[in-house]
C-alpha cells in the first residue's frame, strides 16, 4: 500500500512537473483572453442587433439576429455601401428602427464621454446625413425621428431631419465656466451619466441641465508627451468641502422656442431627469448635500408645477441607480435599501406605496424590468449567496418567484425588449464565461458561445483552485477566496499576500471568472506565495448596515478588519505571520497604504497603486457622500489619513501613480512623498508619465507595472527576499 502511495506521488508530482507556470507576458498579451459576443442592442419584436467587422471587405455592419433561431437575418448597413465612409464605430437607432446615428472619429475626454462626428442613415433610402460638421456630444433622435438633438461647445442644438435646419437651443456655453444639456466632471464620474438632456415623448420638449461651473475651483495636470514643452490641462473639479456647480433644470419648448427654469426647491444635486408615459410630466430626482435626502419630483410641462412624489431618507447615506421605471399607468417601479436591504417597491402615480415586491436578508443587484402583459417582474439577486448573481422573475404583487437560471456563480441576462428571450452570461471561478439563450421562462433552449478552447488550454498550466470560505475575526464573519500553490504541503510555511479593494459597497470576493490579476495571482503562487482576498466591512451586498458602517469614517472599519484578517490567517500553521504582505489600487491602494502603517505590527510590505492618501483631495460628491464635508468632519478625514501616519512607516513601500490621473489626482501620491521624506523613510517609487487612473496606455505600460510589482514582492516577501536580505549583509 505504502509503495501504491508513494507511486502516485510520484506520477502526480510528474504531472504537475510537466504543465507551464503561468508567464507575465501571457497574461498582458491576451493569452488567456475569453471569447465574448459583441454587446447586443435588443429591438422592437424578438429580434437583436450586432455590430460586427466584415474582414474580407474590411468593413463595419450592423447585423440582425433572430433571437428565436441566432441566425442573421439581414445587413442593415455596411459601411462599404456609404459613399465617404469607411467605417463607423457606434451605432443608436430610433424608436421605430428605420433609422440610425452612426459615430467615427470618436474622440475620449474622460471616462464615459467622448466626441465624434456622426451621421444619419436612413434605412429606406440608404442615404446619409451629416448631423454637423464640427464634432460633436450625445446626439439623440427625437420619439417622432424627424429632429436629432446633441451638445456642441457647451450647447444644445436641434437639426431637423427633414429641412437640414439647425436650431441653437442655448447660447451662454462657455468652456470652464458653463455647460448646458452635458454632465460636468464630477457628475460624470460619480453619477455616471453624460447626456443630462431628454425628448418629451411627443417630441415638444427638452428638459436639460445647466451646469454653473464659474466657482468651481480648477485643477490643472501637466502633459509630457513627446514634444519639446510640456501642454497643460485644465478642468474644473470641486473637491471635498469646495464650491459645486450650481446645476438647474430647464424646459425647452420647440414651438415656442423658449427655455424655462424649474423651481426644485433646496437641493444640491439633480443626479437624474426622465420622462414619464404621460408625455406632458417630467421626472427629477434631487438629491441634499449630505445625500440623505432624496426627493422625486414630477413637474408639468404645460404650467411648470411641480410635487414630491416620493421623499427617502437615510441616516447615511442614499446611492443613485437607474431603476426607476415607468408602466403605462404612470405608476412606477422604484429599488431602495430602506428595510436593510436593496428590494423593489411599487409606487402608484402619485406617490403612494402599492407594495414591497421582494422581501428577503438579500438583495436585488440588477433590475431588467418589466413585462407588463404578464404582470413580471425581472431582476438579479443574491438570493443564492453573497458571492453569487443569479436571475429571478415575479409577479407585480410579489407573489410566484421563479429562479430563471439553475448554476450558482455569476448569472448576467440581456433580455429582449419584449422579455421573451434573454441571452445568459455565466462563469464561475472554475468556468470560463458561457453564452446561453433562455425563453422568458427561464427553460435554455442553446448554447451560443463557450470558452471550452480556454479551458484545454489552461489544462496545460499549473493552476491553483480558488477556495472560497468566510473568515472569522472579532469583528465580523467576511466573506474571503485562498490561491495556494498548486506543490502546497501543510508542513511548510508559506508567505501571505493579501489584495483588496475594500471601498463602500464594492465586492472583491465574487463566484465569477478570472480577470487579469486572479492570472497574476497564479503566477505569485508559482513563486511560493499564498495569495488571499477579504471583504471586510464597508463592501457591499450583506446589507446597509455592513455597507454603511464605515459613514464619516473612510479607512478605519475596513483598516482594521484586514489587520485582523491578516492576524487570523497568520495563525494558522501554513502561513508565516511575520511575511504578510497586502496591495491595493485607488480605494485599495489607500487601503494597503493605511495598513502597512497602521499595521506595521503585522505587514511587512505594501504596494499602492494610484492610492488617495487624503479625502480631502479627491471630488466632492463621491467623498461627502460617505465623509460629509471636512469642515464638518475633519477628524473622519485626518485620523484615517496615510499622510498622518507616515512617521509610522517600517515595513517596505512601493507608491506608484499615473501623472495623469483626471480622478485619484498624481497630487495624492506627491504629498504623500513629501511626508515620508519629512519622515526620513525610505520607500520605493514608480510614476508613469501621461497615464490615467488606469495605467494602461502604451506600449508594454501594464507588462512593465507589474514586472515592478512582482520584483518588488520577492525582494521584501518571503525566503528569496531573506535570502537576498542575508546575502546583503
Amino acid at each position: 500500500m505504502k509503495k501504491i502511495l508513494i507511486l502516485f506521488i510520484a506520477i502526480t508530482s510528474l504531472a504537475t512537473a510537466q504543465k507551464k507556470n503561468i508567464t507575465l507576458e501571457e497574461i498582458w498579451n491576451g493569452t488567456f483572453r475569453t471569447e465574448r459576443m459583441n454587446s447586443l442592442n435588443s429591438m422592437n419584436g424578438d429580434f437583436y442587433t450586432l455590430q460586427n467587422f466584415n474582414k474580407e471587405t474590411r468593413s463595419t455592419t450592423v447585423d440582425k439576429y433572430s433571437y428565436a433561431t441566432l441566425e442573421k437575418v439581414e445587413t442593415i448597413v455596411d459601411s462599404k455601401d456609404l459613399e465617404g465612409l469607411k467605417y463607423f464605430e457606434s451605432y443608436s437607432f430610433n424608436n421605430n428602427e428605420t433609422k440610425l446615428i452612426l459615430g467615427v472619429d470618436t474622440e475620449p475626454i474622460y471616462r464615459r464621454s467622448s466626441l465624434g462626428v456622426f451621421y444619419v442613415y436612413d434605412i429606406a433610402t440608404k442615404s446619409l446625413q451629416l448631423i454637423d460638421k464640427e464634432k460633436i456630444q450625445e446626439p439623440t433622435f427625437s420619439p417622432d425621428s424627424k429632429k436629432v438633438a446633441y451638445g456642441k461647445n457647451n450647447n444644445i442644438f436641434i437639426k431637423n431631419l427633414e429641412t437640414n435646419e439647425v436650431t441653437q437651443v442655448t447660447y451662454d456655453g462657455l468652456k470652464n465656466s458653463i455647460i448646458n444639456g452635458i454632465c460636468d466632471w464630477v457628475y460624470e464620474e460619480e453619477f455616471s451619466f453624460v447626456k443630462a438632456f431628454e425628448w418629451s415623448n411627443n417630441s415638444e420638449n427638452i428638459a436639460f441641465l445647466r451646469f454653473d461651473e464659474t466657482e468651481v475651483p480648477t485643477f490643472s495636470m501637466e502633459f509630457y508627451g513627446k514634444t519639446l514643452y510640456p501642454t497643460q490641462r485644465v478642468f474644473k473639479y470641486p473637491k471635498a468641502g469646495e464650491k459645486n456647480s450650481i446645476v438647474t433644470l430647464n424646459l425647452y419648448n420647440l414651438s415656442e422656442g423658449k427655455s424655462t427654469k424649474i423651481d426644485l426647491g433646496n437641493y444640491e444635486y439633480i443626479p437624474r431627469i426622465k420622462w414619464t408615459n404621460d408625455s406632458n410630466i417630467l421626472c427629477a430626482t434631487t438629491l441634499n448635500r449630505h445625500q440623505n435626502n432624496l426627493n422625486l419630483f414630477f413637474i408639468n410641462a404645460s404650467d411648470f408645477s411641480t410635487k414630491i412624489v416620493l421623499n427617502e431618507t437615510d441616516k447615511a447615506y442614499l446611492d443613485i441607480h437607474d431603476n426607476l421605471t415607468f408602466l403605462k399607468d404612470n405608476s412606477f417601479i422604484w429599488t431602495s435599501e430602506k428595510d436593510g436591504f436593496n428590494h423593489i417597491y411599487h409606487y402608484s402615480k402619485n406617490g403612494k406605496l402599492i407594495n414591497q415586491i421582494t422581501k428577503g436578508n438579500w438583495e436585488v443587484t440588477d433590475f431588467y424590468g418589466v413585462n407588463e402583459k404578464i404582470k413580471t417582474i425581472y431582476f438579479q439577486s443574491i438570493e443564492d449567496g453573497s458571492i453569487n448573481r443569479t436571475i429571478y422573475a415575479v409577479k407585480l404583487n410579489g407573489k410566484d418567484k421563479r429562479r430563471l437560471t439553475n448554476a450558482s456563480g455569476t448569472n448576467n441576462a440581456s433580455f429582449s425588449k419584449n422579455f421573451a428571450y434573454f441571452i445568459n452570461t455565466f462563469s464561475d471561478a472554475n468556468t470560463p464565461t458561457i453564452y446561453t439563450l433562455h425563453n422568458g421562462k427561464g427553460e435554455k433552449l442553446k448554447e451560443i458561445l463557450n470558452n471550452n478552447k480556454l479551458s484545454k488550454k489552461l489544462e496545460t498550466y499549473n493552476l491553483a483552485k480558488k477556495e472560497f470560505f468566510t473568515l472569522k475575526t472579532e469583528n465580523g464573519e467576511f466573506n474571503a477566496w485562498m490561491l495556494k500553490p498548486v506543490n502546497f504541503d501543510a508542513n511548510k510555511e508559506y508567505p501571505l499576500f493579501m489584495t483588496q479593494y475594500s471601498g463602500p459597497g464594492s465586492q472583491s470576493v465574487s463566484n465569477r471568472w478570472n480577470g487579469a490579476n486572479d492570472y497574476w495571482y497564479q503566477y505569485l503562487t508559482d513563486l511560493g506565495y499564498i495569495v488571499v482576498c477579504v471583504d471586510g466591512r464597508g463592501t457591499g451586498f450583506k446589507g446597509a448596515d455592513f455597507k454603511k458602517i464605515t459613514y464619516k469614517e473612510l479607512g478605519k472599519y475596513e483598516v482594521i478588519d484586514q489587520i485582523e484578517s491578516a492576524k487570523e490567517l497568520g495563525k494558522r500553521a501554513y502561513i508565516n505571520k511575520n511575511e504578510i504582505g497586502i496591495w491595493g489600487w485607488s480605494y485599495g491602494g489607500f487601503m494597503s497604504s493605511n495598513c502597512l502603517l497602521k499595521g506595521n505590527d503585522v505587514f511587512k510590505m505594501a504596494i499602492a497603486v494610484a492610492p488617495v492618501t487624503s479625502w480631502r483631495f479627491y471630488d466632492s460628491v463621491y467623498t461627502e457622500r460617505y465623509m460629509q464635508t471636512p469642515q464638518e468632519n475633519p477628524s473622519g478625514y485626518d485620523e484615517n489619513s496615510p499622510l498622518n501616519f507616515a512617521d509610522q512607516l517600517t515595513g517596505n513601500y512601493l507608491l506608484v501613480h499615473g501623472s495623469g490621473d483626471d480622478n485619484v489626482h498624481f497630487q495624492n501620491s506627491m504629498r504623500l512623498t513629501n511626508a515620508l521624506i519629512e519622515a526620513n523613510k525610505p520607500f520605493d517609487q514608480a510614476i508613469y508619465p501621461d497615464r490615467t487612473h488606469g495605467i494602461y496606455r502604451g506600449k508594454n505600460t501594464r507588462l512593465h507595472l507589474y514586472n515592478k510589482m512582482t520584483s518588488f514582492i520577492e525582494e521584501n516577501l518571503g525566503e528569496k527576499a531573506s535570502n537576498l536580505k542575508l546575502l546583503k549583509q
